[in-house]
């Protein structure tokens, strides 16, 4: 709940009212409140700024996932898809660009100015199966090194993953990384 939720401009509001409060207070002079609004308002309006600085807003979704999809994804994500999903869907401090760590750790992101970004997400379904789709802008990443690491994008985010790779036709550096789900097989009866 709080992810979804940008603290920078909480800080920012509240911080702000209480620096203002003071300075009328200061005007009005009413000494206690001045104190209160100086000495709660300005740290709380610089935190704000601060996270402000830091923060790293979530990945919108290309369309509204339908209920059926979200029934599916009930039924078949896996715990990597549904983290996936919830980490890059709210606000981040601290971080550079979402899923940046991950990109790094399979060889995507040559530097943190080469990096592919995150442009948004849909879940839809493939072959029956529940797809989280990243939509990543990767300039300076092209589909064929995308594709050399395809296996390793799939070991990295399983199990129970399979990955598929396609180029984004509206957009010539655009790259779509779908992470379908492909739940273990059904135990059989004579197995249990």
């Amino acid at each position: 709940m709080l992810g979804k939720f940008s603290l920078a401009r909480f800080g920012l509001v509240v911080g702000g009212l209480l620096t203002l409060g003071g300075f009328v207070a200061y005007g009005l002079g009413k000494p206690t409140l001045n104190l209160i609004g100086f000495f709660y308002g300005i740290p709380v309006l610089l935190g704000g700024l601060a996270l402000r600085a830091a923060e790293l807003r979530p990945t919108p979704y290309r369309e509204a996932t339908p209920p059926e999809i979200e029934a599916l994804r009930d039924r078949q994500a896996t715990a990597t898809q549904n983290q996936i999903r919830k980490d890059v869907t709210r606000y981040r401090y601290g971080q550079e660009a979402h899923l940046d760590e991950s990109l790094e750790r399979l060889g995507l992101s040559p530097s943190d100015d080469e990096r592919p970004i995150l442009q948004s997400l849909l879940e839809t379904e493939i072959d029956g199966a529940y797809a989280l789709v990243l939509e990543f802008s990767s300039p300076f990443v092209g589909l064929e090194i995308w594709q050399e690491r395809q296996e390793a994008i799939a070991k990295f985010f399983g199990p129970d993953i399979r990955v598929t790779l396609e180029p984004d036709p509206d957009d010539e550096d655009g790259v779509f990384v779908a992470l379908i789900a492909t739940p273990p097989a059904a135990v059989s009866a004579t197995e249990a």
